[in-house]
């Protein structure tokens, strides 16, 4: 279904401008769109749209998308047990609680770790190429899309919290203790890159096509 959108008024067209720092709503003059103006509130520097929003966002997200593979792929932890050591990806900690018999505890961290970054790539992906290829379809929608991307990115820190959690609970010299695996810092890299995306990118520009 697409969205059948009247043509409106917009805060660009009445040259109106909004400070990124402050939120002050000034009046510009439209010649000055690509000049750098000043917020005669806090002395910020002031654009219709975030400055290079969407290459900073493309960006972000094919780094995102590179780190992805060895955050899944490299182990996220290792437990020592009487001088053996034991290393397991975030897919063995899902199945190990599967086969356990926690599901609720398995699908939480599959959905937190695994889908989680994959819907905020892919809906992230999505967005910049609507912008790219001006696609005026299902606005509506890839708006909501975008402001759900930014509440649910920082849940995917999970895995992390519980390795951390872990990692100092569970430390009893040579008997028993867990660290965190190389795995960590390359989740950690995904998930702050997807958090960086959402931040950077301006989603007026959907409209502007």
């Amino acid at each position: 279904m697409a969205n059948n959108l009247p043509s409106a008024q917009t805060a660009m067209n009445a040259g109106l401008m909004s400070c990124h720092d402050c939120g002050k709503l000034v009046t510009a003059d439209r010649a000055a769109q690509n000049e750098v103006l000043a917020c005669p509130r806090c002395n910020a520097s002031m654009h219709y749209r975030n400055v290079d929003a969407v290459p900073r966002t493309w960006a972000l997200i094919v780094t995102a998308t590179i780190l992805l593979f060895p955050a899944n792929l490299l182990p996220i932890m290792r437990v020592d047990f009487l001088g053996s050591q034991d290393y397991s990806t975030i897919m063995d900690g899902i199945l190990y609680f599967l086969h356990s018999g926690d599901y609720g505890i398995g699908l939480i961290i599959f959905i937190a770790s695994v889908l989680v970054p994959l819907f905020k790539i892919i809906g992230m992906s999505l967005i910049l190429l609507s912008i790219r290829f001006k696609w005026k379809t299902w606005l509506r929608h890839k708006a909501s899309m975008f402001r759900f991307i930014q509440f649910v990115g920082r849940w995917s820190m999970l895995d992390i919290f519980v390795i951390a959690l872990m990692s100092a609970l569970v430390n009893f010299g040579s008997f028993t203790s867990t660290h965190a695996g190389p795995a960590v810092t390359y989740f950690t890299a995904v998930v702050m890159c997807s958090m960086f995306a959402a931040t950077t990118f301006d989603p007026r520009l959907l409209w502007d096509a």
